[in-house]
């Protein structure tokens, strides 16, 4: 059980800080997806996929101390802040294992924003439909979010990107 824990946060150690609750579950998903060694169960949900076991995760590093959270008002909602802090940062000199590769994945991820992250994870949540099929599915399943055809494309050739990193 606390292995998972630990690799929780070492992916918000390699990202620096995390801003936002949907950011880290999508950074997590997208991850797990790429082969990472990440075990929590997703199922998909209003913002794409979702995982109840990593914000329980989340809940706990943080009531333990080994993750710091930062609650912020921006424009009238919260927003939260996830960084390691120094109990963290003990606790991965101690009992942390480096996760090769899994640096430059977070740190391109943390650079892209939480919508841009729903679509790709959402993309990787439909991986096994065929493209055309995936972005039919996407239009339908996020049609508020109305992405472009544009988007969609950056979204594909973003996973690729990040397939390529990781061989």
């Amino acid at each position: 059980m606390f292995e998972d824990h630990l690799k929780v946060v070492t992916l918000i150690q390699e990202a620096g800080e995390v801003v936002g609750r949907k950011k880290l579950q999508k950074m997590v998903y997208i991850a797990k997806k790429l082969n990472f060694p990440y075990q929590e169960k997703y199922q998909f949900h209003f913002y794409g996929p979702y995982s109840e076991e990593l914000t329980l995760k989340i809940e706990e590093l943080c009531n333990m101390g080994y993750i710091h959270e930062v609650k912020e008002k921006v424009s009238g909602y919260s927003q939260y802040r996830y960084a390691v802090n120094e109990e963290g940062q003990k606790l991965l000199s101690t009992y942390g294992a480096q996760i090769e590769k899994l640096g430059s994945c977070v740190r391109s991820m943390n650079e892209q924003s939480s919508r841009f992250l729903e679509l790709v994870s959402t993309v990787m949540y439909f991986e096994k439909l065929e493209k055309d099929e995936i972005k039919e599915k996407v239009q339908t399943v996020k049609a508020k979010q109305k992405y472009t055809e544009e988007e969609m494309d950056e979204a594909f050739l973003y996973i690729d990107s990040l397939k390529g990193q990781v061989q």
